[in-house]
C-alpha cells in the first residue's frame, strides 16, 4: 500500500517511515529508543554522506565540493573550455566527458555546428576528455551508463543533469 505524506519523512531502522509531524520525535523515540534532533536526523542520509565525502573544506557549513567527473553538451562546452583555457587550463583535472548531442542537426549538408564538435574533439585529445561524437549518445543516457555510480558526484553543465535514483548527486 502506497501512503502519501506531506512534508518530510524520516525513515527508521531501514523499514520504518516516519512523517515529519510534531508527534515524529516521539514516535522515533518509542522505535529507536533514542531522541534525535531534525539536524542530527540529516547527518545520517545519504545527500550527508556523499557531500561529507566530497567536501575538501572539513567543514559541512562552508563547503568545498570536488566531483569525481564533469560532463558537458556541445551547447556549453565550448564556452566552458574558452573560458578554463583563458584561466590556464592545461589538462582537465578529472575525467570531463564531450559529448555532441544537442546541435547535432541532421540537415542536408550536417549541422551549422560542426566547428563545435571539431573544437570539442581537439579539446579532448589536448586536455584529456572523453569525446562522444555526434548522434552516438545524449548527455543523460551517456552520464547514466557510464558515469553515474553509487556515491559519486557529477557535475553537469546541463539544466537538468540528475542521478540521484542511481545514488549520485550532480
Amino acid at each position: 500500500m502506497i501512503q502519501l505524506t506531506q512534508g518530510g519523512a524520516y525513515l527508521v531502522n531501514g523499514t520504518d517511515i516516519v512523517a515529519d509531524t510534531p508527534e515524529a520525535a516521539s514516535q522515533i523515540q518509542a522505535k529507536t529508543g533514542i531522541t534525535i534532533s531534525k539536524e542530527e536526523a540529516a547527518k545520517n542520509t545519504m545527500a550527508y554522506g556523499i557531500l561529507q565525502e566530497h567536501n575538501t573544506s572539513g567543514n559541512m557549513d562552508k563547503l568545498k565540493i570536488r566531483f569525481d567527473k564533469l560532463t558537458s553538451h556541445d551547447i556549453t562546452f565550448v564556452g566552458i573550455i574558452q573560458t578554463a583555457r583563458a584561466s590556464g587550463l592545461q589538462k582537465f583535472p578529472m575525467p570531463y566527458v564531450l559529448t555532441n548531442c544537442h546541435n547535432s542537426l541532421c540537415a542536408v549538408g550536417g549541422t551549422i555546428n560542426e566547428d563545435d564538435h571539431m573544437f570539442g574533439l581537439t579539446c579532448a585529445k589536448k586536455y584529456g576528455g572523453v569525446y562522444v561524437p555526434p548522434h552516438q549518445a545524449v548527455i543523460h543516457q551517456f552520464a547514466r551508463e557510464m558515469l553515474a555510480g553509487g556515491g559519486k558526484m557529477i557535475l553537469g553543465s546541463d539544466s537538468h543533469t540528475r542521478y540521484g535514483a542511481l545514488g549520485t548527486m550532480a
